[in-house]
């Protein structure tokens, strides 16, 4: 997994009061209902995001993300990858994420990242982001592809797998931040998928974090602090630029 419970996401670079905030439960349209977590900005906003967590699901760390998102002037929707499968709402350290994540499909997710796009705009969010991490990076590059009307996705230590076989069907901008010290993805393995984007005009942005580790956008990792300020500052000059 990439962040244990004592994980805490860094502040952004833009801090406002964060307004309503707490779980709630959403329902897909092929009726699978899910925990998630919401966080508003105390100001009017219009900008949402839907977050992606890693393969534990919707844990602490990424609750309190969407609350940083907050008070970055997004209204966020974090959620759980596994209402179809799991009998409860409990993703501590000990869950088996092993037994659920291959229960996981490509539609199931693309339904339930819909609802929480709808929750969002139903609160006032006229452009909606994705942003996930390691399996939720990797999915929310797919969303690009799976969502009508995104403006965005952003993923951090994401591999390219799931988005490659629809990257001809991807409309929304990607940008994607790599920890270079990330064994297990090769930067140069997003070529082939930059280079098509590009070449259709869809924005397509990389950035590679040298000597970072997998999950380094951890506030605990202080000789990572640059690395957590450059991530903020990029997640939101690529919103700003894409945001409707």
């Amino acid at each position: 997994m990439c962040h244990s419970d004592e994980s805490r996401p860094p502040a952004p670079p833009r801090q406002g009061e964060v307004g309503a905030h707490g779980d709630l439960r959403l329902t897909a349209a092929d009726g699978n209902s899910f925990l998630a977590y919401e966080a508003h900005p105390a100001a009017p906003s219009t900008k949402g995001i839907v977050i992606l967590p890693d393969i534990r699901g919707l844990h602490h760390y990424y609750k309190h993300l969407a609350e940083r998102f907050a008070e970055a002037g997004f209204h966020a929707v974090a959620f759980d990858w596994f209402g179809r499968t799991a009998d409860s709402d409990d993703r501590a350290e000990g869950f088996d994420w092993q037994t659920h994540i291959p229960q996981t499909t490509q539609p199931g997710i693309a339904a339930d990242v819909a609802a929480c796009i709808d929750k969002l705009r139903a609160d006032g969010a006229e452009s909606v982001f994705t942003v996930g991490f390691c399996f939720g990076g990797r999915n929310s590059y797919r969303q690009a592809a799976d969502q009508p009307g995104l403006d965005g996705a952003i993923g951090f230590y994401g591999s390219v797998d799931t988005v490659d076989p629809v990257a001809d069907q991807v409309r929304a901008p990607i940008l994607m931040l790599l920890a270079g010290a990330d064994q297990s993805i090769a930067p140069e393995s997003f070529d082939d998928l930059i280079a098509g984007l590009t070449a259709r005009g869809v924005d397509a942005e990389r950035h590679v974090y040298d000597g970072a580790p997998h999950s380094f956008f951890d506030r605990s990792f202080a000789d990572h602090a640059e690395a957590c300020a450059d991530a903020w500052t990029r997640i939101l000059d690529f919103t700003d630029r894409h945001a409707t």
